[in-house]
């Protein structure tokens, strides 16, 4: 090969490897780094797709219950052993067709096409599960607030993520594990 194609060459080998770099930061920006999840950015263009494909679609909100307490008592590494157990089992809960995201601190989120391809109190079982860490057993529990995106008179994500989110909190005053889903 001749030097002038050689340095021909060269700019579109450096844009080809620049535009991989952006691509997997942009992909990894929309991933959690701790538990591998969407972050909110990830996970709502998805979201309203599903909810456009599928009137049934159900919405979830999650929030751990004394998180704060958790790493208070336990310390970081363990609240980030709940975060990431917690991750794993909501994504295992939401199987294939759903798709479950960390919006930040202790709180989560899942949509899956509709409420009878699931089970909530499956999930709430499977969160309500201790985590151990360091040979302690860290006791964890939620509160699950949920929406069926049919069931509401204007049927956007934002509308269903408040709907999910005032159930959550109507979970919370009935009181820590005693918030099984209604």
């Amino acid at each position: 090969m001749e030097i002038p194609a050689i340095a021909a060459a060269l700019p579109a080998v450096g844009w080809a490897l620049h535009t991989s770099l952006l691509t997997r930061r942009l992909a990894s920006a929309r991933r959690d780094p701790l538990t591998g999840l969407h972050t909110r950015a990830g996970w709502t263009a998805r979201a309203e797709r599903l909810l456009t494909k599928n009137p049934g679609a159900l919405v979830l909100l999650i929030d751990l219950d004394d998180f704060k307490t958790i790493n208070d008592t336990h310390g970081h590494a363990a609240g980030d052993a709940v975060l990431t157990a917690t991750a794993e089992r909501l994504a295992h809960w939401c199987g294939r067709h759903g798709i479950a995201a960390r919006l930040g601190g202790d709180e989560f989120a899942a949509i899956v096409p509709e409420l009878g391809a699931v089970d909530l109190f499956d999930l709430w079982s499977a969160l309500d599960q201790p985590v151990t860490h360091n040979g302690h057993t860290v006791p964890v529990s939620a509160s699950v607030g949920h929406c069926v995106q049919s069931q509401l008179p204007v049927a956007t994500l934002t509308d269903a993520l408040s709907a999910a989110d005032a159930d959550m909190y109507a979970t919370k005053g009935h009181g820590r594990r005693n918030n099984t889903p209604r």
